[in-house]
């Protein structure tokens, strides 16, 4: 018909039920939007019940604020909500939950019951919900906070409801969602029941590392280091993990800002560069973070489950998370939180006395400072790698000073017992067996080196036989002319030339015959993407660190035992002795404890 109109006004049961697809899309969203609001009314103890996996049911119930019978009709509607007023609230957004939507949504879409009590009265009040319609209002005897009980999420929308999966993964996708929770509040009780079974009960009144000891266990916190550092206004605080816990996905990377679980794109791109020369390709940190910067630095409206997060200054909160990393990754175990005792001397393993095989060779034992701290002179990269080992010549003086030694050092003593395959050392710790790559360990030496030399401006520079003149793109052009003083500084001799082209008379040193016109086009693109100083430091590092593997002593080459123990030395000074360059481990630790057991002894 001529005069029929093909557009509609959708009815609100129909409007309802859309926006619960966007707020609500499987049990763990249910759980998450209730917990979000049990911890903004300031509950100290929060209990998450759920039965096949969230699908039969889902019960959150705390011990907050609560509500009154007015106020818990009023929730019930949509874009309710107690902790926004105006618009310009938006902006300073300091809770977890602040649009209203999420009781009306999960009302719509299943049979749900709401008990509340206020803090201070003597009786609560309980409403059933079916479907999005209100069925009961009743007085109700209850303790002051609120539970909330949903049931058969999904019931009236079957479209949504065979897309949940089975109830293993459902509920893993519930833990999973409550952890980082758990872990942003180690003030606040958390209990988990799933089928009348308890999987977990945290006390309230922990700190993140009695936290983080209760969910993951103590071989992963070993793995930390505590971060602290603030900058340009944004404070960076928690733990990160030494390279050897990384793992093969993101599973255990926990960022929080201002205490909420959310993410954005320069946040995984700082991790990536502060741990660059740390892991390989396709291995990721363990790191437990938080951020905390005004709320007006933070828009947190931006996506419909507050998942990502957008900065004002987003290139300041990037500079203070990669510069918060790399100096936790400088410093002592984080699971220690106490000052370092005297060293410990080698452990008793037995309780009878050693075997004793009269015709073995014994093994020199070193406990620090054994050695001559003061490192040999930098080796050029094409020199001699054997050399760049050898140890200077011993002396009282120099073996009573531990000023070389990192306190990072992976060992209080140590002895060399052997080489393995032709290449592998072997070296007994205080807690442990250990094999060494030489090569590795050689690279990670040289690099550091090699870094405090560039860092500290004396990078030296070749000079090229013939200037060559460099036409840059006109973005590529202006990102190296706003650099060139870092470029100076990294060894290059640089001018601009006019236009958008520059003459180079010299490079780095490192760089020997590898460089080409188009380096500094990626030099300009490294800059671009991590900052002025995260950029020329990136570039440094994937050169120096392919200067470090070509120097570095090889698996034909052969090492006297004086030589093994000064590289050993110096593996421990570094400020990561635990991978190379390019993330491959320089050590791999076998405890005591793991050969107990893997032989049967208790």
């Amino acid at each position: 018909m001529a005069g029929e109109t093909r557009i509609r006004v959708l009815g609100d049961a129909v409007i309802n039920k859309i926006a619960a697809g966007e707020v609500v899309d499987r049990p763990a969203s249910v759980v998450k939007e209730l917990v979000e609001n049990a911890l903004d009314a300031g509950s100290t103890r929060i209990e998450v019940e759920v039965v096949a996996g969230g699908k039969t049911l889902v019960a959150v119930t705390d011990n907050g604020k609560g509500m009154s019978r007015d106020d818990a009709l009023l929730c019930l509607e949509r874009h309710a909500t107690s902790k926004i007023r105006d618009v310009d609230d938006i902006e300073h957004i300091a809770t977890l939950g602040f649009r209203g939507e999420a009781l009306a949504a999960i009302a719509s879409v299943s049979r749900m019951t709401l008990q509340t009590a206020a803090a201070g009265e003597t009786g609560g009040t309980e409403i059933a919900i079916h479907g999005g319609r209100i069925l009961d209002v009743k007085d109700a005897g209850c303790p002051a906070g609120t539970r909330i009980v949903v049931r058969t999420l999904f019931f009236n929308v079957p479209a949504r409801r065979k897309f949940l999966r089975t109830e293993p993964t459902e509920f893993a996708q519930v833990r999973q969602l409550l952890m980082p929770y758990a872990l942003a509040w180690p003030e606040i009780g958390f209990r988990l029941v799933s089928d009348g079974r308890e999987v977990f009960n945290l006390p309230p009144g922990a700190g993140l590392i009695e936290r983080l000891s209760a969910l993951y266990g103590r071989p992963v916190t070993d793995a930390l280091r505590p971060v602290e550092h603030e900058q340009d206004g944004v404070r960076v605080q928690g733990f990160v993990g030494l390279p050897q816990a990384s793992r093969a996905d993101r599973a255990e990377q926990y960022v929080f800002i201002n205490r909420r679980p959310a993410g954005a794109p320069v946040l995984q791109h700082a991790l990536n560069e502060a741990y660059q020369s740390l892991l390989p390709r396709g291995r990721y940190p363990v790191v437990f973070l938080f951020l905390r910067l005004d709320a007006g630095d933070v828009d947190v409206n931006v996506h419909p489950t507050k998942k990502e997060v957008r900065f004002r200054r987003p290139g300041d909160v990037r500079d203070a998370l990669i510069e918060a990393v790399r100096r936790a990754l400088g410093t002592p175990s984080a699971s220690a939180e106490t000052a370092p005792g005297p060293v410990a001397p080698p452990p008793e393993p037995w309780s009878h006395p050693p075997l004793s095989i009269p015709d073995l060779p014994p093994a020199r034992v070193f406990a620090y400072p054994r050695m001559p701290m003061t490192p040999p002179p930098a080796a050029e990269p094409g020199s001699s790698s054997a050399a760049a080992v050898t140890p200077a010549a011993s002396s009282p003086a120099a073996a009573d000073s531990p000023a070389g030694l990192s306190g990072g050092s992976p060992w209080a003593w140590c002895r060399v017992v052997g080489q393995v395959g032709g290449l592998f050392v072997v070296l007994e710790t205080e807690d442990g067996l250990v094999l060494m790559d030489p090569h590795a360990a050689h690279e990670r030496v040289l690099f550091d080196r090699f870094m405090r030399e560039a860092l500290a401006g004396a990078v030296k520079g070749q000079g090229l036989l013939m200037p060559v003149t460099v036409q840059a793109g006109g973005h590529d052009a202006e990102v190296v002319r706003r650099n060139l003083p870092a470029l100076q500084s990294m060894g290059f001799g640089i001018a601009e030339f006019g236009g958008d082209a520059f003459v180079v008379d010299a490079v780095p040193a490192v760089l020997g015959p590898a460089f080409a016109p188009g380096t500094l086009a990626e030099i300009a693109a490294t800059i671009e993407g991590g900052g002025a100083r995260g950029g020329t430091e990136r570039w440094l590092k994937e050169r120096i660190a392919t200067a470090a593997c070509k120097a570095a002593v090889k698996a034909r080459d052969t090492l006297k035992l004086e030589e093994i123990e000064r590289l050993v030395v110096e593996l421990a000074g570094t400020d990561m002795p635990y991978t190379c360059p390019h993330g491959r481990p320089t050590l791999i630790h076998f405890g005591f404890q793991e050969l107990y057991r893997k032989f049967g002894r208790a």
